[in-house]
């Protein structure tokens, strides 16, 4: 019988709905009418919630858009669609870029396609590689949005996790012992039989990096299995010491392999939307007809500025000094971080290999402790818990929005640690 009534939404999207992210949550309890309910001054507040760099673009990057801008063709040009991929000349320079800061060989335009950010790539990805119930591995703990993309994707694919971080240790396993970790996801991969394993470099909460042992176990397996290996390589310009040798592997090389690229950390680009997937042409010929039905092309301004700047800065040697001088303002932030994490908190941690994080151990609920938290000090932090169980108890701090206020960061966790010792 037919009862009249508003329509409904998706059954997927309703349970997504009522499945939001913890993350999201909390990062709603910092806009300003909310921060204003609890009494709190909106100015007095101190965030490490945000997953954004917070240093300078390129000021050649800056230029190259003002050269687009005010000529009036080039500017006409912008408006027009691109093909589905992205215009031939910019992938052909973002071969150039990661060959010329990694040494990545073979690249060419077949291995690139170009989208609005590595989150929509992501989901687009998903789409291409995954039919219902396959299986994905992910790390515990690793970025809290994969699960909802796969949701949303491949409805009915099934989620399971290789745990890489001990929580009665606060220790990351692989550095410990990386046989042990191989081991584990030998044994989850036989049991499970993923389609796709897929980790993060340096990853997100944790901004470790898998150590080159385990990726190449995890090249061989899913090779011999033909399964996909993807790694996230969000942060790739943010690591501190020499990358190892995998950030150096080739789709061209390998052909189950696939990199998923930002253009948001490195040249903070957060809102000017592009990103690149690296993959063989086969994966790249089906990412472009999913791509017809999502986004139709990426942005053309976007691009044209990309290939222009790109062009210039591999020439004169500018790109690999921005990318150092950007390197050591964030490992700075880090060390100012840590140093104020063991002065005031005095609590487990994890040292920041790259990226713009680090986990803390904080011995309760994470949820409950992040919401006193705040209310109490003015100072929001991440709770772990949606990045992975074994973050129950744990918070991820960013110091990315803070890269250039070293005071403020102290200033954050010194008022976490007076609190904390007053309860």
């Amino acid at each position: 019988m037919h009862v009249s009534g508003s329509p409904t939404l998706s059954v997927l999207v309703r349970e997504q709905l009522a499945h939001p992210s913890p993350i999201r949550q909390i990062m709603k309890m910092a806009d300003r009418q909310s921060i204003l309910a609890m009494g709190l001054d909106p100015a007095q507040v101190i965030s490490f919630g945000g997953g954004w760099v917070n240093h300078a673009a390129p000021d050649a990057f800056r230029q190259a858009y003002a050269e687009v801008i005010g000529d009036p063709a080039l500017f006409h040009r912008s408006g027009g669609y691109t093909a589905t991929l992205g215009e031939l000349e910019c992938r052909e320079q973002i071969a150039r870029f990661d060959a010329h800061l990694f040494g990545v060989p073979r690249l060419a335009g077949e291995h690139i396609g170009i989208g609005l950010g590595s989150t929509q790539l992501t989901h687009d990805l998903f789409r291409v590689l995954l039919d219902p119930g396959d299986t994905v591995m992910l790390l515990d703990p690793t970025y809290a949005n994969y699960e909802g993309q796969i949701a949303f994707a491949a409805p009915g694919a099934r989620v399971v996790r290789l745990r890489v971080l001990d929580p009665d240790t606060w220790t990351y396993l692989p550095a410990a012992d990386s046989q042990r970790v191989i081991a584990e996801f030998n044994q989850l991969f036989d049991v499970h039989q993923p389609r796709l394993v897929l980790f993060g470099a340096p990853d997100n909460p944790t901004s470790q990096i898998l150590p080159h042992p385990v990726a190449e176990a995890m090249l061989e397996r899913t090779a011999a299995a033909s399964a996909w290996l993807a790694i996230d390589f969000a942060y790739k310009c943010q690591h501190f010491a020499s990358p190892p040798p995998y950030y150096a592997w080739s789709p061209a090389d390998h052909h189950n392999l696939i990199a998923i690229h930002s253009n948001s950390k490195w040249a903070r680009g957060l809102g000017r939307r592009l990103g690149w997937i690296e993959a063989a042409p086969p994966v790249i010929d089906a990412l472009e007809r999913v791509q017809q039905c999502s986004i139709l092309c990426p942005d053309t301004l976007s691009q044209m500025t990309m290939a222009r700047y790109l062009a210039k800065a591999l020439a004169d040697g500018s790109l690999c000094r921005y990318v150092e001088d950007t390197n050591a303002q964030y490992a700075h932030a880090a060390q100012v971080t840590i140093d104020a994490i063991d002065e005031h908190l005095g609590l487990p941690r994890l040292t920041p290999a790259g990226g713009l994080y680090t986990v803390v151990d904080v011995r309760t609920e994470a949820e409950a402790f992040v919401r006193h938290a705040l209310q109490a000090t003015g100072v929001l932090v991440v709770p772990g818990g949606g990045f992975g169980a074994s973050l129950s108890h744990g918070v991820r701090i960013s110091y990315g929005p803070l890269v250039t206020m070293p005071d403020t960061i102290r200033e954050g966790l010194a008022r976490l640690g007076h609190w904390m010792r007053s309860i």
